[in-house]
């Protein structure tokens, strides 16, 4: 049994299933625009496909990240126990675990609809793509929210055919919010990164981190604001932004000093903003 553990471990760690905080930040996104292009409750079988499309989209998404990390990470404090990076795994391992999660979920769109599955295509290039960006432009965070934002046109196609308007604003809204929670994230390895030569928000941004972040966050909530106009939502709605407000000047508050940790902190905060939007918007279609 504790040969199989050794053997099953690196590849739990290169997945990242031990830290399923980036299916999270995935999943609450896919659920708010399943609900919404259902107006309620969405087809179970969609549901299903779409949840585990998160899980192994993000795991192939961390593997392939990995690969394309493998001469960095060891110079960086909080990624030099990764397994490639330990030699605990090959660089054609992460290749063939990449090919077999993508083919996986290319498996799970086939029950899908033909514009959904042409979609597909652009998930997985926009998977396979961000990792690399960091050593090209200083706007790798942006390029992630278009990455994990992807799925919401996908839903929109799955459940309805169709992308309309409410589709391209969630999908907006999204890669302000993950531009800003991935740059808290950029914030605690911003010394390690300048040393190891790859680019950030994080380093892009500099001194003015915290205030481009607000500006992030305050033009996510504003979207967020008209997205709930446009489809008539209820107070609860309104009262889960509220509550993202709140975390929002929580996080802010948390980042002050800059400290790592507390940077950290303050993208797995980021959890609950998505969890709370969902809810909201998920009460709602209870309530009407």
């Amino acid at each position: 049994m504790e040969s199989w553990q050794k053997k099953i471990m690196p590849y739990v760690q290169l997945m990242r299933l031990d830290r399923p905080i980036g299916i999270l930040l995935l999943l609450w996104p896919t659920l708010s625009a399943l609900w919404i292009a259902a107006d309620g409750m969405p087809d179970l079988d969609i549901l299903f496909i779409f949840v585990m499309g998160v899980i192994v989209m993000r795991s192939a998404g961390c593997v392939i990240n990995d690969y394309a990390d493998r001469d960095v990470d060891g110079l960086v404090a909080r990624t030099v126990n990764r397994p490639l990076a330990t030699g605990a795994l090959q660089p054609k391992h992460a290749l063939f675990t990449f090919a077999g999660l993508s083919l996986l979920a290319f498996i799970l769109v086939l029950f899908l609809n033909t514009m959904t599955i042409l979609m597909s295509f652009v998930a997985l290039f926009l998977a396979a793509t961000y990792p690399f960006m960091k050593r090209y432009t200083f706007l790798p965070q942006v390029y992630l929210g278009a990455a994990f934002g992807w799925a919401i046109p996908m839903a929109f196609t799955a459940q309805t055919e169709t992308v309309p308007v409410i589709a391209w604003l969630l999908f907006l809204a999204n890669i302000l919010w993950t531009t800003a929670y991935d740059t808290y994230y950029a914030m605690a390895d911003r010394e390690d990164d300048l040393l190891a030569g790859v680019k950030s928000t994080a380093i892009l941004f500099g001194d003015d981190d915290r205030t481009i972040i607000g500006i992030l966050q305050a033009t996510y909530l504003l979207i967020i604001i008209l997205i709930g106009n446009q489809l008539e939502m209820d107070l609860v709605y309104y009262l889960a932004v509220a509550a993202t407000v709140g975390l929002f000047v929580y996080q802010q508050n948390l980042v002050k000093q800059r400290q790592p940790a507390q940077c950290l902190l303050a993208f797995l905060n980021n959890n609950w903003v998505g969890a709370a939007l969902f809810i909201g918007i998920a009460v709602h279609y209870v309530l009407i």
